[in-house]
């Protein structure tokens, strides 16, 4: 007899398909928006270039979603129930380039990121447990900590000048958005609970209509179809800070993405070998390839998708296929990236306050995993946390250093991966790290890969936490 397809192989009736399908799209939403919304109106772009941003991130995203949900040949795709969307990792170095070398350079960095991502894919699957819970627990934190002081720009504004700036009615609106989404975050039961945010940044935008926050110019005369036009901002550009700004957002993608897939293996009982593991890693490579040519952003999967996985154990690929194609759709309609883009930023302030401090509560729990009772352990995380957020806290530090260079120093990612990397490095996988605990072989680190014996089989549990990339 045929052995019996595995449960992440099968179809189910369309309309059933379809429904969770859409589930997905909303679960994920909210998150995937937020980061071209924030990028935009920290770049200073006007509406209806946030609108486009807004089109070719979804689009990229369905189209990633898709690839990891239907594989390519055998060059791309985990072929798991993975949703794809923005990740905020990369939002502080795209700001930081953004101001000192333009647009161009943004994309042009990422795109070669997403070059450096494909061709290291492989590689990294082997050498993935360099990448514990210690590293990528540091640097989601920091990530997250990072990232509310953009929220906080967004609610108050960033010209002090401007008749506006820290009104106390913005202020309100954006304590309305933020306790609504709480209180459904905390209150709410099943699905509605998962949209939280997406209730709050609703209510947020009928409230802001009474207070003229709207803004519509440009609306009308967007296009209702239509797909991105490739490097909108002019031909690429490869500053090799920038360069190397993004290619270490994406070996940080790379160990956040390689924890979902193991968890969603775990959570679906398919075995998921070395081979699928960086077939997903390519998939998240080409997701900042196609980024940087269409004027979108860097991918990886969503652990709230995840969850709902686990909830719903509704295990089958295709749904998941069915919210990629759904996503691109949403991404061929400018007009619609166009209305949302008119959300005012008090209210996507609030919304951000939200999902950024959320990653930095993952990044704690992720630390959960590491043996922090260990004294080397715990120092480095304490001194690559505070390496990563001293250009967040003292934000002139590295004013008198070439500005090539400030792109590195001020990026608290970069600076805590880095060094949450090497220090990993050294005291966990050198006999310096027996040498600093008096012991005969070094100690390490919580690791989320356990090496198999066997190629075609990964056995490790990697718990899904229900929260934003």
């Amino acid at each position: 007899m045929a052995e019996a397809a595995h449960t992440v192989d099968t179809r189910l009736p369309l309309g059933r398909q379809l429904t969770f399908g859409i589930q997905h799209v909303l679960i994920m939403y909210t998150g995937c928006i937020t980061v071209p919304l924030v990028f935009g109106a920290a770049a200073g772009l006007d509406r209806v270039t946030i609108g486009l941003l807004i089109s070719a991130d979804l689009l990229i995203a369905g189209v990633i979603t898709l690839v990891q949900s239907l594989g390519v040949a055998k060059l791309a795709g985990a072929r798991l129930p993975i949703i794809c969307g923005a990740t905020f990792i990369g939002l502080d170095p795209m700001i930081m380039i953004a101001k000192e070398y333009g647009l161009p350079a943004v994309y042009g960095s990422m795109m070669i990121g997403g070059v450096v991502g494909v061709a290291l894919a492989w590689p990294f699957a082997r050498l993935v447990r360099f990448f514990p819970p210690l590293v990528t627990g540091t640097v989601l934190t920091v990530v997250g900590v990072s990232l509310i002081g953009v929220a906080g720009g967004l609610i108050i504004g960033t010209d002090p000048k401007a008749p506006t700036f820290a009104a106390p009615s913005h202020i309100a609106l954006a304590a309305v958005v933020f306790l609504i989404a709480v209180a459904f975050l905390c209150l709410g039961r099943g699905m509605v609970a998962q949209l939280g945010v997406l209730i709050g940044l609703v209510v947020g935008i009928v409230a802001a209509i009474p207070m003229g926050l709207i803004d519509t110019d440009g609306i009308a005369g967007t296009d209702w179809v239509g797909l991105p036009k490739p490097f909108h901002f002019g031909a690429p550009e490869f500053p090799i800070t920038g360069v190397v700004a993004m290619s270490v957002v994406m070996a940080v993608v790379f160990a956040e993405s390689t924890a979902s897939m193991l968890a969603i293996s775990e959570i679906t009982g398919k075995p998921i070998g070395k081979g699928d593991l960086a077939r997903g890693l390519v998939g998240d490579g080409l997701s900042g390839v196609l980024g940087g040519i269409f004027t979108a952003f860097i991918d990886t999967i969503f652990n709230q998708n995840v969850g709902a996985v686990a909830a719903t154990r509704v295990y089958s690929r295709y749904v998941t296929a069915t919210s990629g194609a759904i996503l691109v759709v949403l991404g061929v309609l400018p007009r619609f990236g166009a209305m949302v883009a008119a959300v005012p930023e008090p209210v996507v302030g609030g919304v951000g306050l939200v999902l950024f401090a959320t990653i930095a509560v993952v990044g704690v729990d992720t630390l959960r995993k590491a043996d922090l009772g260990d004294r080397v352990n715990a120092t480095i995380v304490a001194t690559a946390v505070g390496v990563g957020l001293l250009p967040v806290m003292a934000k002139d530090m590295f004013v008198h250093f070439p500005s090539s260079a400030q792109i590195l120093l001020t990026s608290g990612i970069t600076l805590g991966a880095t060094t949450s990397f090497t220090l990993n490095l050294l005291f966990n996988h050198t006999k310096l790290g027996a040498l600093a605990r008096g012991k005969s072989t070094p100690k390490t680190a919580a690791q989320p890969i356990a090496e198999p014996t066997d190629h075609r089989e990964i056995t490790t549990a990697a718990p899904a936490t229900a929260a934003p990339a």
